[in-house]
């Protein structure tokens, strides 16, 4: 009896010791690789790449450094790595198929570093997503809405979509219609809205910006103006250019038809 629980006492003593060993070089293991990710952070040569490709560099090491740590902590503990292959080998149908999205999204985030559909602070619109690029990790591709949502949105899908990016381009073009009354002059009207988009501010004279009939609606005539603009003055030119074409046609009496029906009705009220 005394020889069974001393041989007890020294197996567990045994296992106590390695898993207090495995339980510390877990821990510093957890610190060191966040300084690993600090000093990449600070890295000269890291910080001259492009945001898309520090991004998905630094998650990369990252997941890389905690599967050493893993195994590490699994040879610490004595447990075989062979045993642990049977029996992955053993699971590898339920395994391959659990990871098959994840793999299909690191392939994913392989070939958005490749091509570069878009790049970190990219304005797109991607799988029902919208919003500017904030980071490219391995799996996930993370957007902020114009309302500071956060969406995480699979690389995969990414890949698999068709992204439109607002921001590659150095110009962008505002298209606006305007409906109006079939007795106003046509001339005037282009005359007026043309005008309006010419004086605008920050509106590229080259292109030039257009106005012309685009459509016939019943008893309405359809409008549209469209001037270029640098990327990054989009919203509020877009705005600008609204106000400026609308007043622009009330000083000069030309009617929107909704606007006269209004009229219309408040009249006979």
């Amino acid at each position: 009896m005394k020889e069974l629980l001393s041989k007890l006492i020294d197996y567990g003593v045994a296992i106590g010791g390695k898993l207090l060993l495995a339980i510390v070089v877990l821990i510093v293991g957890h610190f060191i690789i966040k300084g690993v990710k600090k000093a990449m952070a600070k890295a000269d040569k890291i910080s001259k790449l492009d945001k898309t490709v520090q991004s998905f560099l630094k998650n990369l090491v990252t997941i890389l450094l905690y599967v050493i740590l893993l195994i590490t902590v699994i040879g610490i503990l004595g447990i075989p790595m062979t045993s642990v292959v049977t029996v992955l080998a053993s699971c590898g149908l339920a395994v391959g198929l659990a990871l098959q999205g994840a793999l299909s999204n690191f392939a994913g985030g392989i070939m958005i570093l490749i091509f570069k559909p878009f790049r970190v602070g990219d304005y797109i619109e991607a799988s029902g997503a919208e919003g500017t690029v904030r980071d490219i990790s391995v799996f996930y591709t993370t957007l902020i809405t114009i309302d500071n949502k956060r969406i995480t949105v699979p690389n995969g899908d990414l890949m698999n979509a068709n992204v439109t990016n607002f921001s590659a381009e150095p110009t962008r073009r505002i298209d606006l219609p305007f409906k109006l009354t079939n007795d106003c002059d046509p001339d005037l009207a282009h005359r007026v809205l043309l005008q309006a988009a010419e004086n605008t501010d920050k509106v590229l004279a080259e292109p030039a910006p257009f106005a012309r009939m685009t459509a016939v609606d019943d008893d309405t005539y359809i409008f549209t103006v469209r001037a270029w603009v640098n990327n990054e003055d989009y919203w509020d030119v877009y705005y600008t250019l609204l106000e400026n074409c609308s007043d622009a046609l009330a000083q000069n009496g030309i009617d929107d038809p909704e606007e006269r029906i209004a009229v219309r009705l408040v009249k006979d009220e």
